[in-house]
Parts: structure tokens; C-alpha cells; sequence
């Protein structure tokens, strides 16, 4: 029997969930679905220069899993770069923090949805 995945902890949802092409219309088609845990360890390494054993912390699970997590987001986002495909932000195994900063390392200086950041909270 599988073990059960792990729920991922992620700090703020994206404003923007779908990027692409100008002149592309949005069909099922011509999409690549990237999950919010994806998005989150892009956001972790390459936009708050963590490394991955500091992002595997935050997200509350192992540092394998962060590698295994971030190289099918840059796949994804090689993908709809190169290829023209809208790319689209949802889904997948999270949750939420709560926003308080406490306790398990959310964020550097304090967790990212304190203080409005660029995410708002969709809870």
C-alpha cells in the first residue's frame, strides 16, 4: 500500500494563476497545469534565494522531495516558455499557513502574507 502524500505548506496563493501568450486563447488544449507546491518551491529558490534544504523546511517536507517538486516546475515553465503554452496555476496537495510566522521558519524575516506581499489570501 502507497504511503499517503504529505500535504505541502505553502505561504500565499498567486494573484496571476494563468500566464501566456498574448494572442492565445485559453483552451484545455494548449495548457500546462502547474500545482500550487510547484509554484511555491519556484517562488522559495528562485525568487527568495533559498536553497533547498531551507525550502524543504518551509514546506514542511523532505529535501528530495523539494528537488523532485522543483524540477517538474521548470520543466513546465521551459515548456510554456519555448512551446507557447498558456501556463496555469492550481490545484495539487497543500495547505495554507496560517500567516502568523511562528514556529516553522515560514518565510525569511516573517511569513509572506503578513503585510500584504504580492499574494493576496484566498482562503
Amino acid at each position: 500500500m502507497a504511503r499517503p502524500m504529505k500535504r505541502r505548506r505553502i505561504c500565499g496563493l498567486p494573484v496571476n494563476k494563468r500566464f501566456g501568450p498574448l494572442d492565445a486563447g485559453f483552451n484545455t488544449d494548449n495548457c500546462i497545469n502547474m500545482q500550487l507546491d510547484e509554484y511555491e518551491t519556484i517562488r522559495l529558490i528562485d525568487l527568495e534565494g533559498l536553497n533547498q534544504e531551507e525550502c524543504a523546511k518551509q514546506m514542511s517536507v523532505a529535501r528530495s522531495t523539494v528537488q523532485a517538486i522543483y524540477i517538474s516546475a521548470r520543466k513546465k515553465l521551459a515548456e510554456s516558455l519555448v512551446n507557447g503554452n498558456v501556463l496555469l496555476i492550481e490545484g495539487g496537495e497543500y495547505r495554507l499557513c496560517d500567516g502568523t510566522g511562528e514556529g516553522a521558519n515560514c518565510g525569511r524575516g516573517g511569513c509572506h502574507r503578513q503585510g500584504g506581499g504580492r499574494h493576496r489570501n484566498w482562503q
